[in-house]
């Protein structure tokens, strides 16, 4: 790319860094420029050389330039005349920086005849821009060499040191060259020049003429010119005849007039300042003539005289003569008589003054700023000196009216120049320019014009501001002007003193009225008195500002009369310097208020009239713009009653109405605009209205205002923008100006910030210049005035005079393509969200023919040099097109694309290019990763590697993006001016879009570049300055966007695969500690923000914050990929999580501050992460408790719903940290109070929403709903929301409370229980809010464990909260046994599971309250009693984990009521009955389940089949197929067929294990139901009438029909069961391979042993005091009584010998109860054997010993 080209400078390149607009800016870099090129500076225009022979052989010699551009560069040579050496280069520049074309395009260009002179043309006009840049160079030096303000003072002042020697000379004879210069012709120059093409060089010709001249005026104004130079200049400039005698004037065309003229000027001022006039005026002074140096050289004197005496046929000479006529009438006044006034009256006759006027305006539109005023300087010494040495009579020639005004115009001119103002008040007033003001205050009031033309010239600052203001204020004369003598005064004989008879009213206006009074006896001068009149000046003080004021009235009143237009005439001085003074000095404005006041009534009754005076309407609006830049309000409402602007006539309610302008009128102005301007192609008004429109706007009025501006908006979209182009115009540059003004109005209302108001179909000024923009015909316009294209702008700049003026029509123009471009770019950003394409997108996107749609024009714009904004709003545009549209730019560049690559990539490479469009561009290629493919495809240019292998390998192509990326990544060029942080930052980011949207191909390549990891990585391993330093910010952008990148390749890239380079970076990152610093940096910047929130500064820029989320990802990473990223050290992952919990802290405890309280969201979501995978490390910290509870309180004072996630947070961080490290909690009491208050708080704001819900017609679908009366915002149930979460902590705070005081404490001052059970009840009643009621419940399991919390549960009414309200939970499936009881995992929420939760809290309250809590327990049996039976008959159809999880619970509690069978019988007789005989039931079911192993199997195996009624399953009952269709295809079949066989081991063990626990229960329970062994067995004569006979009298095994009654074979079964399920867990794992010892835990083991004991000795004791019972029913014959004893006394002795034998081998005793419930009464001496004591003899076994008790009974 470019290092392919030269490194030869351009003079353009040049000159744009000398301007300070590429990426050298520094001043040693400005200086090392100047060395370098200074010499071509030097040589100006001879730098370029001529042909030559000895050049064009060395072109042929040059190797290393290809052959066809040798021979077109000396095609060029003969066209351009230029040496062939240069042109080779010039035409090396103009590839490198102005060709449109790709690299293989040009090779078709230099074969093709045609394409190949095109391009010549372009080349020349390359080269004569050349020629102008280096000339400006030279003119830019001069013209701030001086200049204290100027960065580069130094630096220009030294290099114009060297210059100066010869420079002027060199110059001089370069300009004599070009005016003398024959025109080139087709026979020397070729066919290629063309009359048109003659045309143009002679233009060419006449601009370097201009800036030659240009340069050396300006070199003269801080040069001494010698006398012999200005009489060579002189006679040089009358040889060209000031620009007028060129010698090729036949080519001169009317456009090249304003060229001619500015030489014409140049040469003028260049022989004024010769003749220094200053040090002149200076020398006459002071009275020392001789040291000018023109008194010393009489010959030059005596040469220039009859030189001088030829003057006089062209107004150039005017300003010479006069200046030459003060000089020889300073020097030698005796001697020059006759010649100095032959010269003085020819001066006199060319119109000297009026000449200076137009000069001075001429250089003021056209030029450089500096140039326009050194002038200023020049001829105010002039005009100075002039006036001083001459009476003003006599410089007066013909009409003496008009060579005043003149001199006035010229005199306003020079005082235009901001430095002349001050220096005009500081001189005395009878000096100089003085002197003209003092003629002007001799005709005031009279001629009130010059006087005012005057003082407006010379306010420029508030000192002078001041001086005009006094000056004004303290008017000593009063000039009248009488036809006649009047009545009312006495004369003196000789006529030249009046004295006033009478008092007078000097303004015919009404009483009360401000007006001058002009007291008797007032003296006055007959100035002139004659027949035609009288001229007196009074000698009369009085305020001018009262005289202004009063004429203002007076046009006020004659505004319907002939006088007006004279009136007119007077006021607009006025208004024009009332302007000039507020806009000057905002100060002065309260003591204008009597004229400010009136310009209202003056515009309404000005702007009414039939023929309105346009010019005093523009000065009243311009008045109106600057004081509503300060009281916008004010003028508004003033401005409303004038009827002057665009109102409504009826209320804007609608954007449909805005549209169609219904109801609009367009004001005074409107009517003015059509009727007047139009026509006459001038637009002053026009002009003065969009100013003021636009400042009110500014203003920030308020919505209410600003609604009263849609009219006049409205105007501007619908009737001007669209159309104002198609005006006529008089002036260039007018249509330009006013495009202008209308898109700084738009821009700034799509600037205002978005209005409070409510936006719903009210429109507002932003929403309706975003609708006009996006659907009507003004965005058209906008569309068009970005059209007009690089190649239009280039050519207006080519036209100006000079391309150095900053308010020519070119800079007009682009700054008017800005606006268009950053309001289109709004309008997209701001045009709310639809499915429609709006016509403006539209326009912008649709494709054209032949390249003409606008993306191609937007894109062309890169090839634009003169503004770098230009280029740069247009690709933001682009960016936002690429963004937002739905098309391809690719696609839209057409066969374009690939030059515009090139040229988009040769600016980003080169290193003086402005950096700003560099990072746009960058920015522009990081959208498009993103939205546009092609596009970026293009930009990637990868080529394809030639390999073998049949996967792709990836090579950068020449013309790649990421070439550049690459260099600037690069570690050794941070730093470096052409790589600054901002550049840096755009390259990673573009680089982060790479990788996150996984461009494989891009990203392989890169990963495998040498060192690219460690350029990468680089900023990680700096140091950052302290946040409390202002660090630049992108800095920190950066670190986030490298952080982000190197944690995509680690998630993505499997470990293995990482590059290696990566990971030694990983390693010496961690190897650095920079883990630790880097976390103590976002800590620091953390707190530093906090800190900073605190002292009132909002500091949160968007760059910290991107930073903190990189942090937090990486730190998310580093939890899963430790081994990788080498965090593995404890103590650094204990610093890493205490640093997350200090800046959560720092942040959160910050409640006033929302971006704080962001902040601390997005930390407390890391610490939440750490807490959870971190836990080892965790449980080692100091006591978190104190600073999360410390957050939880600040947290919980926001009452906003946004910080919910945050509160959410926060405690799970807390519950989180409980269940880790547990222990002694010292802040609890403080912390429960407060989670106490929160579920208070958050549970009666749920009740108060579920209420609303139900009493609302319809629930709330959505959180937009415009529903005004629900309270505090409507609180929804969520499984992580702050009141379950609230709730949850409660339990693990009441968990960690084990006596329960502080819990009891707590709830005696906060009413926790009422509003939880509250709540709780209405969402059972309504079945909602599902997950607060489980987290509820939880909460009151956990009190239910103490006496005293189960005393306050039961205290605050539990059992009116749940007994009836959860009879809607279970009720609507109440069809069916079968399908009342869910298949959902036990684990996931439902209402089951709530009921489950509910059963479990009545078992807890009943076994912790006792006889306290009896009666509510029967209650809730009885009420939930066909629930309870149909659960305990469900177990044989469902044996969901969900449904046995159910009937586990249901018998956990009859468990506990069965210790209350007595008061059961005497309430629910019939219920105690059915529960018994449906536990006896559910032990032979669930005994026959445990028994026939195949059997439940199948079962499992069908309900999961296809008869799986819909809904989730728990996840140890899934198919087991669908893990091994997952698995066959990778792994062989038969370890599939051995997973899903585990798979089906373990749902059967899951099963087994609930039916095992279900079936102890139920035998525990049912002891309670038989009488007592010991007293049965000891007391003959017991009551057996209240204990009914349970089991059958039958010793079959237990089967799975319901009519199957259970009996005694189902006891001895039961017994069977566990002994065989004990002894298959003795086995060795090695003899079965899925045994239960394989598949369960050594724990889980131990306890399935321990419950199988359980549930023996609860199956004997049942057994044997059943067969008791039987056996004393006299009921029972012999035979049956028999039988049972020989029965049980066989199977007994069977099964007691097993069980020594299992007993001997060493197996756990039983438990001795589970849920508290003692089996057998200990002996008192007898101690419960350890589980597992091999050493116990059997004898000991309580349990044997009773049976074996039994057994001897019943064999005698």
């Amino acid at each position: 790319m470019a290092e392919s080209m030269m490194s030869f400078r351009s003079s353009r390149e040049l000159w744009t860094i000398l301007l300070g607009r590429s990426a050298l800016r520094e001043p040693a870099q400005i200086e090392s420029e100047l060395e370098t090129h200074w010499e071509r500076l030097h040589q100006g225009l001879s730098y370029y050389k001529p042909p030559s022979s000895a050049s064009a052989s060395k072109v042929k010699e040059k190797k290393d330039v290809a052959e066809p551009l040798k021979d077109f560069g000396l095609r060029l040579s003969k066209l351009l005349g230029l040496d062939e050496l240069q042109s080779v280069q010039l035409l090396q520049c103009y590839l490198q920086e102005d060709y449109r074309g790709t690299r293989d395009s040009l090779k078709v260009v230099l074969k093709d005849e045609r394409q190949s002179q095109a391009l010549l043309l372009k080349v020349a006009d390359y080269y004569y821009e050349e020629r102008m840049c280096l000339l400006r160079c030279v003119l830019l030096l001069l013209t701030y060499f001086q200049d204290e303000r100027h960065p580069y003072r130094a630096e220009y002042s030294n290099c114009i040191n060297k210059l100066e020697k010869d420079l002027v000379s060199g110059y001089q004879a370069q300009f004599q060259s070009l005016f003398k210069a024959e025109a080139p012709t087709w026979e020397t120059h070729g066919n290629l020049m063309t009359e048109r093409q003659v045309s143009r060089w002679f233009l060419q010709c006449l601009r370097e003429q201009s800036l030659l001249l240009e340069i050396v005026f300006l070199y003269y104004a801080y040069f001494e010119m010698s006398p012999a130079d200005l009489l060579a200049f002189t006679k040089m400039f009358k040889e060209q005849g000031f620009g007028l005698r060129q010698t090729n004037r036949h080519l001169v065309e009317k456009s090249m007039d304003t060229l001619v003229d500015r030489i014409g000027y140049l040469s003028s001022l260049i022989l004024v300042e010769g003749m220094d006039v200053d040090f002149l005026h200076k020398c006459a002074l002071e009275d020392c003539t001789e040291q000018h140096q023109f008194s010393s050289v009489p010959d030059i004197v005596k040469e220039m005289d009859q030189l001088l005496l030829t003057f006089g046929d062209i107004p150039h000479h005017g300003p010479v003569l006069l200046a030459w006529v003060l000089l020889r009438h300073t020097l030698r006044p005796e001697e020059s008589n006759p010649v100095v006034r032959r010269i003085g009256s020819t001066a006199l006759q060319l119109e000297v003054f009026k000449y200076l006027a137009t000069m001075l305006k001429g250089l003021g539109v056209s030029g450089n700023n500096c140039t326009a005023s050194t002038a200023k300087m020049c001829i105010y010494g002039l005009l100075s000196f002039v006036i001083t040495s001459f009476e003003e009579e006599s410089l007066q020639t013909g009409s003496a009216g008009s060579q005043s005004s003149h001199l006035i115009d010229a005199a306003c001119e020079v005082l235009s120049a901001p430095s002349l103002a001050e220096v005009f008040w500081e001189m005395k007033p009878n000096m100089g320019l003085g002197m003209i003001l003092d003629s002007a205050i001799g005709m005031f009031p009279h001629k009130i014009a010059p006087l005012l033309q005057l003082l407006t010239a010379l306010l420029s600052n508030k000192f002078t501001v001041k001086k005009v203001y006094n000056f004004l204020d303290k008017m000593s004369f009063y000039t009248q002007v009488y036809k006649h003598k009047p009545n009312d005064i006495i004369a003196k004989e000789d006529e030249t003193l009046w004295r006033r008879q009478t008092p007078k009213l000097l303004y015919p206006l009404s009483t009360g009225q401000t007006n001058l009074w002009m007291p008797q006896g007032i003296l006055g001068q007959v100035m002139i008195g004659s027949d035609q009149g009288y001229v007196v000046r009074w000698d009369y003080s009085y305020s001018s500002w009262t005289l202004f004021t009063c004429e203002v009235e007076m046009l006020l009143h004659v505004v319907s009369t002939a006088d007006v237009m004279a009136h007119c005439a007077r006021a607009k001085p006025i208004l024009d310097l009332v302007h000039k003074i507020i806009s000057t000095d905002w100060t002065v404005s309260d003591c204008l208020l009597p004229l400010t006041s009136r310009i209202y009534m003056l515009l309404q009754r000005l702007s009414s009239v039939i023929n309105p005076p346009v010019d005093v309407i523009a000065s009243c609006v311009n008045c109106l713009s600057t004081l509503a830049a300060r009281m916008p309000g004010k003028v508004w409402s003033s401005l409303q009653r004038t009827g002057f602007l665009p109102f409504s006539s009826n209320p804007v309610s609608s954007m449909a109405q805005c549209v169609s302008a219904e109801g609009m009128k367009a004001g005074n102005y409107g009517n003015l605009l059509v009727q007047i301007e139009q026509p006459r192609g001038e637009y002053a008004v026009t002009m003065a209205f969009l100013k003021l429109v636009t400042t009110l706007v500014k203003g920030q009025l308020g919505s209410t205002q600003n609604k009263g501006l849609i009219p006049c908006v409205l105007l501007v979209l619908k009737e001007m923008l669209p159309t104002y182009h198609k005006w006529r115009y008089n002036a260039y540059g007018v249509r330009e100006r006013i495009g202008c003004l209308i898109l700084e109005l738009i821009h700034a209302i799509l600037n205002l910030s978005p209005e409070g108001e409510d936006q719903g179909s009210m429109p507002t000024l932003q929403s309706l210049c975003i609708y006009s923009l996006a659907n009507t015909e003004a965005g058209q316009a906008v569309v068009h005035i970005m059209a007009v294209g690089v190649d239009k702008i280039d050519m207006v700049l080519a036209a100006q005079p000079s391309s150095c003026g900053s308010e020519g029509p070119g800079q007009v123009l682009i700054q008017m393509v800005k606006l268009a471009f950053s309001v289109t770019n709004n309008t997209i950003r701001l045009k709310p969200p639809s499915d429609a394409v709006s016509p403006l997108e539209q326009a912008l996107t649709q494709h054209g023919g032949h390249g003409n749609n606008l993306v191609v024009v937007l894109a062309k714009y890169i090839y634009h040099k003169h503004d770098p904004a230009l280029p740069r709003l247009a690709i933001q545009l682009l960016k936002r097109l690429a963004t937002v549209a739905p098309m391809s730019v690719y696609a839209c560049l057409g066969s374009d694309a690939a030059a515009i690559r090139d040229a988009f990539l040769t600016r980003l490479h080169s290193r003086t290019e402005d950096m700003r469009i560099k990072v746009m561009i960058l920015e522009f290629l990081t959208v498009a990763v993103e939205t546009q493919p092609g596009l970026i495809e293009l930009f990637l240019n990868l080529e394809v590697k030639d390999g073998n292998s049949g996967s792709k390998e990836f090579l950068l192509g020449e013309w790649s993006c990421l070439h550049v990326v690459l260099d600037l990544i690069d570690s050794k060029q941070q730093g470096k001016y052409w790589c600054p942080p901002l550049l840096h930052r755009a390259a990673l980011a573009f680089l982060l879009a790479l990788w996150q949207d996984r461009r494989d191909s891009a990203i392989s390549v890169l990963r495998t570049k040498d060192r690219f990891w460690e350029n990468l990585t680089t900023p990680l391993f700096g140091t950052l300055a302290p946040p409390s330093d202002t660090t630049e910010p992108c800095v920190l952008e950066t670190c986030a966007f490298v952080m982000k990148i190197v944690g995509l390749e680690i998630f993505y890239v499997h470990s293995g695969s990482l590059e290696p380079s990566l990971k030694d970076g990983l390693q010496r990152f961690a190897n650095a500690r920079h883990y630790e610093y880097w976390s103590q940096y976002v800590k620091s910047l953390v707190c530093h923000a906090a800190a900073m929130e605190d002292e009132g500064v909002c500091y949160f820029p968007e760059q910290t914050h991107m930073l903190i989320l990189a942090w937090r990802m990486l730190l998310i990473l580093a939890t899963t990929h430790s081994d990788v990223m080498h965090l593995t050290d404890n103590q650094t992952k204990l610093k890493l999580f205490m640093d997350v919990l200090d800046a959560t802290k720092a942040a959160l405890t910050r409640p006033m501050s929302v971006p704080c309280l962001r902040l601390g969201s997005m930390t407390a979501t890391l610490l939440l992460i750490l807490l959870k995978q971190w836990r080892s490390v965790v449980a080692t910290a100091p006591d978190i408790l104190l600073p999360l509870s410390l957050m939880l309180e600040c947290v919980l004072q926001v009452d906003q719903q946004m910080m919910d996630r945050t509160k959410a947070k926060i405690l799970s961080a807390l519950i989180s940290v409980l269940q880790i490290q547990g222990g002694e909690v010292s802040l609890l009491p403080q912390l429960l109070l407060c989670v106490c208050e929160t579920v208070k708080d958050e549970a009666l704001s749920l009740r108060d929403s579920t209420r609303h819900l139900q009493h609302s017609a319809e629930p709330l679908k959505d959180d937009d709903s415009m529903e005004t009366d629900v309270p505090r915002g409507l609180h929804k149930d969520h499984k992580d929301g702050v009141c379950v979460l609230a709730l949850h902590l409660a339990k693990e705070l009441c968990r960690t409370d084990e006596d329960g005081e502080h819990w009891v404490a707590v709830m005696r001052k906060v009413p926790v229980l009422p509003s939880v059970l509250t709540a709780m009840e209405l969402s059972l009643r309504s079945k909602q809010n599902l997950y607060f009621t489980e987290a509820a419940l939880h909460l009151l399991l956990t009190l239910a464990r103490t006496p005293q919390g189960a005393a306050a549960v039961a205290g605050a009414g539990v059992i009116q909260t749940i007994c009836l309200p959860l009879l809607s939970v279970y009720e609507v499936w109440n069809n069916g046994a079968s399908q009342s009881f869910s298949r959902k995992s036990q684990d996931c929420a439902c209402w089951p599971g709530v009921y489950r939760l509910c059963v479990s809290l009545m078992e807890s309250l009943l076994k912790t309250l006792r006889y306290n809590f009896i009666n509510e327990a029967l209650d809730f049996v009885g009420v939930h009693q066909e629930r309870i039976l149909q659960c305990l008959n469900a177990v044989r159809t469902v044996q969901s984990l969900a449904c046995l999880d159910e009937a586990d619970h249901t018998v956990g509690f009859l468990l506990q009521l069965s210790s209350f069978s007595e008061e059961w019988q005497f309430h629910l007789p019939k219920l105690l009955h059915d529960v018994q005989v449906n536990l006896c039931y559910l032990c032979q079911t669930c005994t026959y389940l445990l028994h026939s192993k195949k059997m439940l199997h199948h079962y499992l195996q069908a309900k999961n089949g296809e008869s799986l009624p819909p809904g989730p399953l728990p996840r140890t009952q899934r198919p087991p197929q669908t893990p091994s269709k997952e698995l066959q295809p990778s792994t062989p079949v038969a370890s599939a067929r051995c997973e899903r066989d585990e798979v089906e081991q373990k749902a059967v063990l899951a099963v087994q294990c609930a039916l095992l626990k279900i079936l102890s229960k139920t035998l525990a329970s049912l002891q309670h139901f038989t009488p007592d062994c010991c007293q049965i067995i000891l007391d003959q004569c017991m009551d057996l009438s209240p204990y009914r006979t349970l089991f059958a009298l039958s010793f079959t095994a237990p089967a799975f029909d319901p009519d199957v009654s259970p009996s005694f074979g189902t006891l001895l079964a039961t017994v069977n069961v566990a002994l065989s399920m004990l002894t298959e867990m003795e086995k060795k794992k090695e003899a079965a391979s899925l045994s239960i010892v394989s598949l369960a835990s050594s724990e889980e083991i131990q306890a399935l042993k321990s419950l199988l004991m359980f549930t023996m000795e609860n199956c004997f004791y049942v057994l044997v005091s059943q067969a008791l019972r039987c056996l004393k029913d006299a009921t029972i014959s012999p035979r049956d009584k028999q039988r049972l004893k020989q029965e049980l006394s066989s199977e007994l002795s069977t099964l007691l010998s097993s069980l020594s034998r299992h007993f001997r081998r060493g197996s756990p005793s039983s438990p001795a109860g589970i849920g508290g419930v003692a089996i057998l009464p200990c002996p008192p001496q007898a101690k419960p054997t350890t589980p597992g004591s091999k050493g116990a003899h059997e004898g000991q076994e309580p349990i044997i010993q009773l049976v074996q008790a039994f057994v001897r009974l019943v064999q005698r």
